[in-house]
């Protein structure tokens, strides 16, 4: 049996964010009428919650001139209205993001530009390529300038080589993504037009939307359609925009002179994410035709019927855990309280707490009702546990409060192994469900019980094939190979 780490050797990870992250959200809008600039911000508004390291815009006028502004924070902080006065266009492409490949520093925010021989290529990418490296390498013998640590970059080069080698823009995207393994939900931007890519197996989102022509209330027309593509159908609705469709799997549409045409780079071997449809996405998203708020309640009655418990009302890890929460509650017959009050003002801040403040707990992010759980018997929904770090804090306040017993229950799976597709989940070291069992785990948060969903009812609540989605977090079963050195590298506890 393992040993569980002390509280000595836990001070190096105790603050870090217990929820895989994700790589990014991207955007692009071709739109000769409309401030693509400022639509493009709030559709990265709407994205947000995928990455809060750095934001970006670039912007294509008439003329195929473009324009980049791009930062380190949230998008809030990155824009104001002087750069808006400056970056004026008839298309954008826009990013958030959360570094996966590339540490975190302005050097890798994008989106990235490279110059070519028909112009700039302004890409925003979100996923992780697994040939990343080999990629760069074979650039770099090219004589390719790259100046980032970002495998991004290396997709804009490869795009960049293709067409100064004498290939147009569809041409340059098919020949470069046919070198890139792994993940990528591309935005593209380019004098001539606007791409949207997802790579063969669709690990990341990617939807097309539709402008209204024109605007409406002034009864002004715009002929043809205005087209949007993002990562998810949350930043088309902020900006009024009608979904169309998703982005196919191996599919890459090009949107120039007012129509969209479709090209396939590879068969499609559908995998979507399965942590997209648990976590990632806004629940307010849709995906296959239902919000992912849907998907979550229904996850949490599964729950409920595979692991119940006798107490007097449900708690949610406030805010993501909620719908499982509801979910649970429901299908059981037993009420659900606010039992955690979230801070929502919390961002990043550069004021860094001391160890006594980190030590004190979670109150900055999450404050327990102590009215409301004092004598209490509760269970705790949330959707995942990575590293148990917060988990542990968070069954520790609501005791403190006065919980006379805290049962927790999971609605996901135990993560077992490390993500190579564009999520930062760690080596396998520091996922708790791969170092010890549910008993463990259960000892080491401090909860009376710990349950979590099976595998199979996950993958059952969607509805849908289960071979579809990606869920090698759950199962190491990786869809898309993955080299030895990279997997040597966070398979800590496996023989590769």
């Amino acid at each position: 049996m393992n040993t569980l780490p002390t509280s000595a050797e836990r001070l190096d990870v105790e603050m870090e964010v217990d929820k895989p992250q994700e790589a990014c959200g991207v955007f692009g809008i071709l739109a000769p009428a409309e401030e693509v600039a400022k639509l493009t911000y709030f559709g990265l508004f709407a994205l947000q919650h995928r990455g809060q390291e750095s934001a970006g815009i670039s912007v294509f006028d008439e003329r195929g001139n473009c324009d980049t502004h791009k930062g380190m924070g949230l998008v809030s902080q990155v824009f104001d209205e002087l750069h808006f006065s400056r970056l004026q266009g008839v298309m954008a492409i826009g990013h958030t993001r959360y570094s996966t490949t590339g540490s975190s520093r302005e050097a890798n925010a994008q989106p990235v530009v490279v110059e070519t021989r028909l112009g700039s290529v302004a890409i925003a990418h979100n996923g992780n390529l697994v040939n990343a490296s080999q990629l760069r390498d074979e650039l770099i013998r090219d004589k390719r300038n790259l100046v980032s640590s970002t495998d991004s970059e290396g997709i804009a080069h490869a795009i960049a080589q293709a067409v100064d080698e004498g290939a147009d823009w569809v041409d340059g995207m098919l020949q470069a993504l046919a070198r890139c393994q792994g993940a990528f939900s591309l935005t593209v931007g380019t004098p001539a037009g606007l791409a949207g890519v997802r790579d063969p197996y669709g690990v990341r989102p990617l939807v097309i939307g539709l402008l209204p022509h024109g605007d409406i209330e002034a009864g002004q027309p715009v002929a043809g359609p205005q087209y949007v593509l993002a990562s998810e159908t949350c930043a088309l609705d902020i900006i009024g925009a009608e979904f169309v469709r998703s982005v196919e799997p191996g599919e890459l549409v090009w949107i120039a002179n007012g129509g969209l045409t479709s090209y396939r780079l590879a068969a499609a071997t559908p995998k979507l994410c399965v942590f997209e449809m648990i976590y990632f996405a806004r629940p307010d998203s849709e995906v296959h035709d239902e919000s992912l708020y849907a998907y979550r309640t229904r996850l949490g009655e599964l729950l409920a019927r595979e692991a119940p418990a006798e107490v007097d009302f449900v708690v949610a890890v406030p805010d993501s855990g909620r719908p499982a929460a509801i979910g649970y509650a429901n299908e059981l017959h037993i009420p659900y309280m606010d039992g955690l009050i979230k801070n929502h003002y919390v961002g990043r801040t550069f004021i860094q707490p001391t160890q006594a403040m980190r030590e004190r707990g979670i109150r900055m992010k999450l404050n327990p009702l102590k009215d409301v759980l004092r004598g209490q018997r509760i269970v705790l929904v949330d959707d995942s546990i990575v590293r148990g770090t917060t988990s542990r804090k968070i069954v520790k306040a609501l005791r403190n409060a006065g919980a006379r017993e805290v049962h927790m229950r999971i609605s996901s799976p135990p993560v077992t192994h490390p993500c190579f597709y564009g999520i930062d989940t760690d080596s396998q070291d520091h996922l708790i469900a791969a170092n010890y069992s549910v008993r463990e785990i259960e000892q080491h948060i401090g909860v009376d019980s710990l349950e979590y969903l099976s595998w199979e009812g996950m993958l059952a609540a969607t509805g849908r094939d289960p071979d579809s989605f990606c869920s090698a977090c759950f199962t190491g079963d990786y869809p898309i190979a993955v080299p030895d050195p990279l997997k040597r590298r966070k398979l800590m506890l496996e023989t590769v």
